[in-house]
């Protein structure tokens, strides 16, 4: 796979666009953050709301 033929999507907490990786083969439809600090930003977001 090209790097122009990867799947791009919108990172749920930055809003950069991010590209399919190999990593994430197995799991893409649930990945929704471009990288681990913005995934642990939201959850800290969605606790503090909670509370």
């Amino acid at each position: 796979m090209t790097r122009r033929e990867r799947p791009t999507r919108t990172c749920a907490t930055c809003g950069r666009p991010f590209q399919w990786r190999k990593r994430w083969a197995r799991c893409w439809e649930e990945v929704r953050h471009c990288s681990e600090r913005c995934r642990r930003t939201a959850r800290r977001a969605r606790r503090a709301g909670k509370g």
